[in-house]
Order: C-alpha cells, then sequence, then structure tokens
C-alpha cells in the first residue's frame, strides 16, 4: 500500500468576505497545522493550487502561502487543473511524500471568486476552447448544466421534482455544517419557485460561486505517528485521469463531440473513468463505502454521479436518491459537507474541502451530520479541459 497519512485538515468558512484568497488560504492553512498539532518550520514542502483569477500571486499559489505563512526554506509547488486543481495539488503532495523528498507536505487552495456565473479570462483567444464556447455559442456554464439535465429528462425520465430533491437533501446537511455558506434547509417549492437560469434548471438547482479556502497536511506514516496520530485517517488512492479518445458525451468547454465512425467508444465515459481509476489503486470499490463527495455543480449533474462512482446502474441515480439511499441516514450518504449547494465555489479550494469533509467523517469528528461507523470514502471532482479528481481516504 502506498497510503499516506491526513493528520491536518482545517478550512476557512465560504461567502463572499470580499478580502484577498490569500487571507483565507492562510486562515485555513493555519487551521490545518493546529488540527496536526505541528509547527510550520515542520513543513517540508507546500503545493499551492492555483487560482487563475486572483492576478499573479494566484498563478504562484504554492509561493504565495509560503510567503504569508513565513519564508522557512520549503519546497514549493503551484498547480493548475481547473476545478480538479485540489486533487491536482493533493497528487503532487503525494508523490513527495511517497518518494521520500518531505516528510510532511502543507496543501492549500482558495479563491476570491467574482460575482454571478464564471466567465474565461479577458482578452481575444480564438484558439481558446473555453473563450470559443462563450463567443460562438454564447454557452455559459449554467448552459451546460441544462443541457445535462436534459439529457437525463430524456434518456431516463428524470424530472424537474427530483433535481430540486437533490438540494433538498444538501440543504438539509449543509445547514448542519458551521462552514457552509448556506445554512438554511430548504422546500422542493422554493427551488420550483426560484427564477429559471438555464431549462429546465432553476437558480436553487445551481451552485453559487464563493470566497473560500481549504488545507490539508498530509505525512507519512512515521511522521504521523511520531507527532501523535498512531491511527490516522489515510489517503489510499488519488486519480488525475484524463479522457479517453473518443469523447462521446458533450462536456465542458467543448462544443462537439468525437466522431465514432472509425473509433469505438471507451467502454467507460470520463468521469467514471475517473472512480475506476481510483477503486483499482485502493483496491477497494464502491461497495466498500461510507460516503462519497461529490461535485453537485447542479442538482442534475450530483445524480449523474451517483452513476459514475458506481453507487448504482446508468439511469439509476433518481431512485437512490428517491429511496433516501444518499441522504443523511441514509445508507450511504453523499455530500454529508451540504457539497456545493451549500458551499458555492471556490474553485482552488473544493477538492481539498471534500477530503477535509472524508477527514473529519472518518475521524468521528463531524458533528450533527456524522456518519455512523465512517470507514472509507470517496471524493470525485472533474476539472475543465479533462482534469480527472478522485481520492479515496481510509481509517
Amino acid at each position: 500500500m502506498n497510503d499516506i497519512a491526513v493528520i491536518g485538515a482545517g478550512m476557512h468558512p465560504w461567502g463572499k468576505w470580499g478580502r484577498s484568497f490569500v487571507s483565507y488560504g492562510t486562515a485555513a492553512a493555519r487551521s490545518a497545522l493546529a488540527d496536526a498539532g505541528v509547527r510550520w518550520s515542520d513543513i517540508g514542502s507546500i503545493v499551492g493550487a492555483d487560482t487563475v483569477r486572483c492576478g499573479y500571486p494566484g498563478y504562484v499559489a504554492g509561493a504565495t502561502f509560503a510567503q504569508a505563512l513565513g519564508w522557512q526554506g520549503a519546497r514549493v509547488t503551484s498547480v493548475y487543473a481547473a476545478c480538479a486543481s485540489g486533487a491536482q495539488a493533493i497528487g503532487a503532495a503525494r508523490a513527495q511524500i511517497l518518494a521520500g523528498l518531505a516528510d510532511a507536505v502543507l496543501v492549500v487552495g482558495a479563491d476570491s471568486a467574482p460575482k454571478g456565473f464564471f466567465a474565461p479570462a479577458g482578452g481575444e483567444r480564438p484558439d481558446d476552447p473555453d473563450w470559443l464556447r462563450f463567443r460562438v455559442l454564447g454557452a455559459t456554464n449554467p448552459a451546460y448544466f441544462g443541457l445535462y439535465a436534459r439529457r437525463r429528462m430524456a434518456v431516463y425520465g428524470d424530472t424537474a421534482e427530483d433535481f430540486a430533491q437533490v438540494k433538498v437533501k444538501n440543504a438539509a446537511a449543509g445547514a448542519l455544517n458551521p462552514l457552509a455558506r448556506y445554512r438554511k434547509a430548504v422546500t422542493p417549492e422554493e427551488v420550483a419557485a426560484s427564477a429559471v437560469v438555464a431549462d429546465p434548471l432553476r437558480l436553487l438547482d445551481i451552485c453559487a460561486t464563493s470566497d473560500g479556502g481549504a488545507a490539508l497536511v498530509l505525512s507519512s506514516l512515521d511522521f504521523a505517528r511520531r507527532h501523535g496520530h498512531p491511527d490516522p485517517v489515510r489517503i489510499r488512492a488519488v486519480s488525475t485521469v484524463s479522457p479517453t479518445y473518443p469523447r462521446t458525451v458533450l462536456d465542458l468547454p467543448d462544443i462537439a463531440t468525437d466522431a465514432t465512425t472509425a473509433v469505438a467508444p471507451p467502454p467507460h465515459p470520463f468521469r467514471a473513468s475517473i472512480a475506476r481509476a481510483a477503486y483499482e489503486e485502493a483496491g477497494l470499490g464502491p461497495e466498500d463505502l461510507s460516503l462519497a463527495e461529490v461535485y453537485d455543480l447542479s442538482t442534475a449533474l450530483e445524480l449523474e454521479w451517483y452513476e459514475d462512482i458506481g453507487l448504482c446502474g446508468r439511469g439509476e441515480g433518481t431512485k437512490l436518491l428517491r429511496d433516501g439511499v444518499t441522504r443523511l441516514g441514509g445508507a450511504l450518504p453523499v455530500n454529508a459537507s451540504g457539497g456545493l449547494a451549500s458551499f458555492g465555489e471556490a474553485v482552488p479550494a473544493q477538492a481539498i474541502a471534500q477530503v477535509c469533509e472524508l477527514t473529519w467523517q472518518l475521524r468521528g469528528t463531524a458533528g450533527d451530520r456524522q456518519v455512523p461507523g465512517a470507514r472509507a470514502g470517496v471524493t470525485a471532482n472533474q476539472g475543465l479541459f479533462g482534469h480527472g479528481s478522485a481520492v479515496v481516504a481510509v481509517r
């Protein structure tokens, strides 16, 4: 096993605070260090998940956070993989620990997000697919979310009422999470009464953009034991796979799929391949899970993740929801944290925040949202331009 230990987890509460991303990241980092019971000077490496919206410091997040915490000579790495940046940062930290380059690594991600929906960076870039989909199609992110939802309705018979129940479930969990931005339960009627954004999805079906930060202290098992963590939560797998040609499902930021005239589709679509790679590395499967944290950019997309991480077959995600399997108190809670429905997107932080939630759940310290007897969990996430993101953690 190539396990590493999670000895510290910390977050800055998410919201719209109007401050620099550096303040959120350093607050989360200090919280994670305190949770681990180690000093910043004990850290041999820091890996920052980048934000491209916060100027040059955001592009070199590792060094930015290292400077904010106080230069102490640690190895520095900065990574960017859009919404999968946090998982890439965790993967880089894990590789350094397993290679013997550092005994303990601090992973940090934070963002100061714009108001409203995300848009591409400024300038004229006709060779940039993300820029093109806005200019050619006028396709914002919610436009894609609406297409995914319409496809589920057409192929599997899902309804707008089903989508609303995902929001109801996640809002109930988020109401129990002191770090969440939105801490209020909602009703299906409130979802239905919110404004249409991208038919059939309404405002409460789609996650907001947020400020926030998350951090982890990862270490070798020997370092963990020496510093008072004899039985830590362990990261057993990190999957950052890319798609397999040809891609037959339209996905951000593409405006067409690959042709299958000469080449047959791969056996598993991209999102499903992310989790499969994590399970194979971890030596366990969906039947071994106690909980999952998935990337609910929209309510409909959460249902797809149920299927992609192997909790059920294709088109069966809605049945899992209707049967109460994925709610708090169900057989396999999904997004016990409240998910992005309750937090919103702080892009470099969100995959790290998912692992923070697994850590607290596997320790048994998640408070009112605790999943009883949690022993194994998976995160699932996806970044623009084919960045996979899944982490398996066990206790």
